[in-house]
């Protein structure tokens, strides 16, 4: 559903509630369910969910204060010093705002879905009606506790530590969620709060106050996403959003900002040199890290994107076993290098492997947790799809699961289309084996494409060995005693081309027979260097391939302004960042315009087309043709394969 309308949340309006916020903090009242008192049971920490369950001294009802609470830890962890302690008294305020906006949330609900007027006739409701008021009655509820957690998680989570897993392992979960009314949902979610907070085991330090904050509110999203389906009256939740005066705090229906976006996921360092073959990929691979690193954080957009130079999403495909894994590693190294250096946040966001749900908008759900993050405009990231098939298969082909659906669903969305924002910091590769499994949308989206070929030449093999056995030379100096190549020193060839032209000069013809023929035909009416021959080739191709279409073109054009950024950034840029990263949009972009002029004065424009275009329907056609030429060759071999037998069944 599209989010159209934002509504500002004032901070007039808040000032009236914030005193009902404390009170909730001064005293709430809860009685536990026999199901929550029970939990020990099962528990997998005993020692706490026994103490929670026997929270309440013999009576039924208990009365708890969040507020007593802190200042009782404040005693016992800082008895010496006078005011309560920094991080004790941002958490006690952080909990306050956060109910405060979420009580806002709640009353806005109320008037936008009819709530207001059926509380107030609530005597004299029937059947439906009363059904009516219950059911609103905890998606108000829901949804006040999901405002408040968020608003909580949005002003600690940047106090908070890094590592939280020993937290977690301490915590032992929420025994119970009450939707019941607004007073019940508060009630028994700062009950559990505040009982946590009294156990000594879960607070050693006042920063432990904050990091368990964390924790526990995050655990409260996660209870109320898993209760969201059942929630009915909905629409004026999910058609809005919902911001603050004065801040970039927003709610956006049930959207989590903080799922996925908190650290960046462990790598292995590579280095481009320790890969073999793969020229045009790691061409490409520099290439995206210069660009993506001039992204200009202060006016939001990358100067790259104004010159026509920047992929929002590429691909790099080539059979199994050409490296694929090392170079998503490479690129993620080289950007992490570089963002240490110039003081750039970076986040390295692969596809987890588990995003097909069984559940129906399961996976649609955790795909739009996982796109989330790439419209955050405050940090640079490398998001790759490795066997990019498996969640991005064609849709219409046989058994492809509803899961597989719902994903490319939201990458078609996210991509291009209503939801689509890309300032320039972020960049999605998909990387395959089979890109001829890739849905056909998915590829339309492609804007930069490369091979992942491997070892291509015999210095290619020669250094793939020596990357091997050098280990060994290093450990036993003269145990691999075997005679050297004469006229080459290794790796001296796997250095980074100076340009793509250097790796397509060797681009004469399509590859691929069918456009070998398209393209021969063509050439006889019209030269390469007039416009009706790209106009009449197109046609062609989409005669042969009748999925070609205007939006190829649009990645034909694209493909060429990439050769036309097709520059080094100077030296001295990297070494000092003051003379153009650090710079002001405006100026950098007039750098790169300088540059992009020096460069183009030694470029043929008619050549440069010819090579991309070339280099495009020859992908175009392979994809097209790799699985009927399966399909022919499993063919081929059962028929050797019966020939030999039949012969060998003679000759006996």
């Amino acid at each position: 559903m599209e989010h159209n309308t934002t509504f500002p949340i004032k901070q007039s309006e808040l000032d009236v509630l914030r005193d009902e916020a404390s009170s909730y903090l001064k005293s709430v009242q809860w009685e536990q369910s026999a199901r929550a008192k029970n939990r020990d049971k099962d528990g997998k920490d005993e020692s706490i969910l026994l103490y929670l369950s026997r929270a309440n001294n013999g009576s039924n009802v208990e009365i708890t204060s969040v507020s007593k609470t802190i200042l009782a830890l404040k005693k016992r962890l800082l008895p010496d010093s006078v005011a309560i302690p920094m991080y004790l008294n941002q958490t006690l305020y952080a909990v306050q705002e956060g109910l405060t906006l979420g009580i806002w949330i709640k009353d806005s609900y109320y008037d936008s879905s009819g709530l207001t007027s059926l509380n107030q006739n609530k005597s004299a409701l029937d059947a439906n009606g009363k059904r009516e008021y219950e059911s609103k009655m905890h998606t108000a509820t829901a949804y006040m506790l999901f405002a408040t957690a968020y608003k909580i998680l949005n002003d600690l989570k940047p106090l908070a530590s890094d590592d939280l897993s020993v937290m977690k392992q301490k915590f032992a979960g929420i025994p119970e969620v009450s939707l019941l009314s607004p007073i019940k949902g508060i009630s028994c979610a700062l009950f559990y709060f505040d009982k946590y907070l009294g156990h000594p085991e879960i607070v050693k330090t006042d920063k432990d106050v904050i990091d368990f904050s964390v924790v526990y509110f995050e655990a409260l999203i996660d209870e109320i996403q898993l209760r969201k389906s059942t929630l009915e009256y909905t629409e004026t939740i999910e058609d809005r959003t919902y911001k603050l005066e004065n801040s970039e705090f927003a709610v956006s229906g049930w959207n989590n900002m903080f799922q996925g976006t908190a650290k960046s996921v462990e790598f292995n360092k590579i280095q481009f040199e320790q890969i073999v073959g793969n020229r045009d990929a790691k061409h490409f691979a520099r290439r995206l890290t210069e660009r993506m690193l001039s992204y200009d954080f202060e006016a939001k957009k990358n100067p790259f994107q104004e010159l026509g130079g920047f992929m929002p999403v590429f691909m790099g495909y080539g059979i199994p076993g050409t490296g694929k894994s090392m170079l998503i590693a490479a690129i993620a190294t080289r950007l992490k290098e570089h963002c240490d250096t110039l003081d750039i946040p970076f986040l390295f966001h692969p596809m987890p492997d588990t995003l097909i749900s069984t559940f129906q908008g399961g996976s649609a759900e955790k795909m739009v947790e996982w796109m989330k993050p790439m419209q955050d405009p405050t940090k640079l990231i490398f998001a790759p799809i490795d066997d990019a098939e498996n969640n991005l298969q064609e849709r219409t082909a046989q058994g492809v699961s509803a899961g597989v659906k719902e994903v490319i669903g939201v990458f078609l969305r996210y991509t291009e289309g209503a939801y689509a924002v890309n300032y320039g910091n972020s960049s999605i590769g998909l990387f395959t084996n089979l890109p001829e499994m890739l849905d056909k949308a998915v590829i339309s989206r492609v804007q930069g494409r490369f091979k992942i070929d491997g070892a291509r030449t015999e210095h290619d093999f020669l250094d793939q060995d020596h990357l091997w056995w050098r280990k060994l030379d290093d450990t036993m100096p003269d145990f691999v005693n075997m005679q050297g190549p004469e006229n080459y020193s290794y790796l001296q060839n796997q250095g980074l081309a100076k340009n793509m032209g250097e790796i397509l000069n060797q681009v004469e013809k399509p590859s691929e027979a069918r456009v070998h023929a398209i393209y021969d035909e063509v050439e006889k009416n019209f030269s390469t260097n007039q416009h009706l021959f790209f106009a009449n080739l197109y046609k062609a191709m989409q005669d042969a391939f009748p999925f070609f279409s205007s939006r190829d073109v649009r990645n034909i054009q694209s493909a060429i302004s990439l050769r036309l950024t097709d520059f080094d950034l100077e030296e001295d840029w990297f070494s000092n960042p003051e003379i153009y990263f650090k710079k002001d949009y405006d100026t950098k972009f007039n750098m790169l315009q300088e540059l992009m002029r020096a460069n183009m004065k030694g470029l043929d424009f008619s050549e440069i087309r010819r090579q991309e275009v070339v280099r495009y329907l020859d992908n175009v056609a392979t994809i097209a043709d790799t699985d009927f030429k399966r399909k022919v060759d499993a063919r081929v071999n059962q028929l050797n394969i019966e020939t030999a037998a039949r012969k060998t069944f003679e000759g006996l």
